[in-house]
């Protein structure tokens, strides 16, 4: 039996596994029941902070990423620019392609010297220019987002006090992009701008939604939206609105206080293999070679490799929660 039957053997128990689980798992009853219990308490509760919690997650649920299209206007090149905009660093499409053929060929390079191994070393290095930037850009959209999260209930708050001191929603826009600092203060600032040269509001502040894909700042955009239609106190409706998201925030912080510990010895527990084989592969090439030219020792590493997908999507599962 040579390499390739082996691996193909592999491949077929993981997507039984796969199937199995997804088969056998199903929906957990006792959470939906106590969801739908919620959403009928929230349906028929006197309180306002009960009803702007109702409706940001409603919004939050109907909010879907939107995905490009292959014919029209859409195109992965215009999603990722998208994605290298959201970072707020200026970073452009030939900026990061140049990066990750930079990263790719460095990585090839190394890994040649080191193995002397051509189609290792192509592979490791497509891996590494496809993933390292791709991480890199997705940790900065994740600091900024969390930027813009903690900024942006004050800069509700702001909106509440110049609205109840009688000045119009687009002048209290316009203070909000001179008073907030960082990221909340650059987005209103556009939106501001775009008010300007003759777009709407209701333009403007979608248009940054889709931008920026944060469910806050779209419920956010859907008060403003139905308020100016149907009326009512734009001033109480943002001020509890502002009271949920600094809720929603503890919370968040509370859950991620409660879960280091498990995150931690997740990390630990999956990068001390790769860590010890890079070390030693480093130190002595041929002491792990095999790993690259034996058929047993390669099924055993995917073996294992498989094994420790499978505990650390189990253990990322236990410390994921939905708020």
């Amino acid at each position: 039996m040579n390499t390739i039957q082996l691996v193909l053997i592999a491949g077929g128990i993981l997507v039984l596994l796969v199937l199995g689980y997804v088969a056998f798992a199903g929906p957990n009853a006792g959470k939906n029941s106590q969801r739908r219990l919620q959403q009928l308490r929230y349906r028929h509760s006197e309180s306002t902070d009960a009803k702007v919690e109702s409706q940001l997650k409603k919004a939050i649920a109907a909010r879907k990423p939107k995905q490009f299209r292959r014919a029209g206007s859409g195109s992965r090149l215009e999603a990722l620019a998208m994605r290298l905009d959201r970072t707020g660093k200026g970073w452009t499409l030939s900026q990061y392609a140049y990066a990750s053929l930079g990263v790719g060929l460095v990585i090839a390079v190394i890994m040649f010297l080191r193995s002397g191994s051509i189609a290792l070393s192509l592979a490791v290095g497509v891996f590494a220019g496809a993933g390292i930037p791709h991480f890199v850009v997705s940790r900065a959209i994740k600091k900024r987002t969390n930027e813009f999260n903690v900024k942006f209930p004050d800069a509700i708050e702001l909106l509440v006090r110049g609205l109840r001191s009688g000045l119009p929603v687009t002048e209290t826009l316009a203070v909000v992009a001179q008073e907030v600092p960082g990221p909340v203060g650059q987005e209103f600032k556009g939106i501001v701008e775009r008010i300007k040269i003759g777009r709407t509001m209701e333009e403007s502040l979608q248009e940054t939604a889709d931008r920026l894909q944060i469910p806050e700042f779209n419920f956010f955009c859907i008060t403003l939206a139905i308020q100016r239609e149907t009326g009512g106190n734009l001033a109480e409706t943002l001020s509890n609105l502002s009271d949920v998201l600094r809720k929603r925030a503890q919370m968040k912080l509370k859950i991620r206080a409660m879960s280091s510990e498990s995150k931690a010895s997740a990390y630990i527990v999956g990068a001390l293999p790769f860590i010890v084989f890079g070390m030693i592969w480093w130190i002595n090439p041929f002491y792990v070679g095999g790993f690259f030219s034996d058929d047993r020792l390669i099924v055993t590493g995917l073996g294992g490799l498989v094994w420790m997908s499978i505990g650390a999507g189990i253990m990322a599962k236990m410390v994921s929660f939905e708020i």
